[in-house]
């Protein structure tokens, strides 16, 4: 049975009630009441981020003015346990939200936002979705970011005629009509990560995730390109929470070997338990490099490790590094983060970037709209999304009308430099060796790259 929590009425500060991860939960923002996610910033005296002249009064067209014309409802359903939390992504998108709804919403209208949570539970998950539509009313869905959610829902969204815009785990999340993600994943992600250790010819890759499902169809990418580039790899999984981080990270090097490398899939607080775990034990110089998918590219982890990791890990970054970075979308990003972003506990880094790629692209497609806000003038725009510069992305994001959907498949390398993520290597395309990855640039050709600006 779903266990629904206190629905709470989040105001332009974007305040979000979320419970424990131990149960099912749901909150809703739209921009009518409540106080600034940051002590002391008022949502009509906007806070101008430290990086440049970008505020948070630009998140829409009329600046200091609340949207109060009839609520666009909004839902997303998202992964939240013990060792695996998206919770940052929704709770960033409701950030983005908020800022707009107290800077004269959408047309006018206020964004609405329902965030349901779920423990890997299909019949919670069914249950979530059909909550969102038949109970909340929700006309779009923004933001999933789940280990199941696209293999159990997609048909009952393609049903509907919905186009979610997500943050993609499972293969639904890329291989299906309504499904856009603007992030790689954990298997292109890890295709990305593996493939710099194979450009550092290394001699074997040990690629070990977390053992939630999903994890033979992520290997999948690692293991062919490794098998192209004529290199060995292993295949390792951690259950998580991880209890006994010492015996996982002496694992990992002595199957890697001092001239290979150890590729982590983990949520940054697990990755950085084994990698703390190796540093404890002085085996941070025992393999040729480390690396890790887009997770671990956060502040948070490079503050956490500090200068002893310094161009030893390499991660994976599916969006702009940006800490490098002072475009304007990257200092609006930043402005809204610390202003209305009170309840993404990892901070700037990969998971809150998505959650504010997917609101703008949102808000964006909602522009568009002439005449009232239904189910199929909403899913319409957000599929008509097409060459839009997300700012956080190497390409231009479209959505189109295909059959499988990987708008983004070009990314970059950091590495930790003494508490932050610097860039390592530029926008590289994950290599079509993956026969995922190939079957998707058939369909819908490689995207332009985003200008910088």
């Amino acid at each position: 049975m779903l266990v629904r929590r206190t629905l709470v009425l989040a105001g332009a500060a974007g305040v979000l009630a979320i419970a424990g991860c131990s149960s099912s939960g749901r909150s809703a923002g739209n921009g009518t009441s409540g106080s600034p996610a940051t002590g002391g910033t008022s949502a009509t005296a906007p806070a101008t981020a430290a990086a440049g002249t970008v505020s948070t009064s630009q998140c829409g067209t009329k600046p200091g003015a609340a949207a109060t014309g009839t609520p666009i409802k909004l839902g997303a359903i998202v992964t939240d346990q013990p060792g695996t939390s998206f919770t940052d992504i929704a709770n960033m998108a409701q950030a983005y939200f908020s800022c707009v709804n107290a800077n004269g919403g959408v047309n006018g209208h206020p964004i609405k936002y329902y965030i349901e949570t779920e423990q890997t539970n299909p019949a919670q998950i069914a249950a979530e979705a059909k909550q969102l539509v038949q109970s909340d009313g929700v006309v779009g869905i923004v933001g999933n970011t789940s280990i199941l959610e696209c293999t159990i829902d997609h048909t009952y969204w393609e049903k509907l005629g919905i186009a979610i815009i997500d943050s993609g785990i499972a293969p639904e999340c890329y291989s299906t009509p309504d499904s856009a993600a603007v992030n790689m994943g954990p298997r292109y992600s890890s295709d990305g990560a593996v493939q710099y250790a194979l450009s550092q010819h290394v001699s074997k890759v040990v690629f070990d995730q977390s053992n939630v499902p999903g994890t033979g169809y992520i290997a999948a990418g690692p293991n062919a390109l490794a098998a192209a580039a004529h290199t060995p790899i292993v295949n390792l999984t951690e259950n998580v929470p991880i209890t006994n981080a010492d015996s996982v990270a002496i694992k990992e090097v002595q199957d890697a070997g001092p001239g290979g490398a150890v590729v982590l899939n983990f949520t940054p607080p697990e990755a950085l338990v084994i990698l703390q775990a190796a540093q404890k034990l002085g085996l941070e110089n025992r393999v040729r490099l480390w690396g890790c998918s887009t997770p671990c590219n956060t502040d948070f982890l490079a503050q956490q490790l500090g200068a002893r990791w310094n161009s030893k890990l390499f991660v994976n970054a599916e969006l702009t590094p940006p800490d490098t970075t002072s475009t304007t979308a990257m200092q609006l990003y930043k402005a809204i983060l610390q202003q209305y972003g009170s309840k993404v506990s990892g901070g700037v880094g990969s998971f809150s970037q998505m959650g504010f790629a997917e609101a703008e692209i949102a808000v964006h497609a909602l522009e568009s709209v002439t005449g009232g806000y239904t189910m199929a003038t909403v899913n319409a725009a957000f599929k008509a999304v097409s060459n839009f510069n997300t700012g956080m992305n190497c390409q231009l994001w479209t959505y189109g009308s295909y059959s499988m959907h990987i708008p983004n498949n070009e990314d970059y390398t950091v590495t930790p430099d003494n508490g932050k993520m610097v860039q390592a290597q530029g926008c590289t395309a994950v290599s079509s060796v993956d026969p995922q990855i190939a079957g998707y640039r058939q369909a819908a050709g490689t995207a332009q790259l985003a200008p910088s600006d």
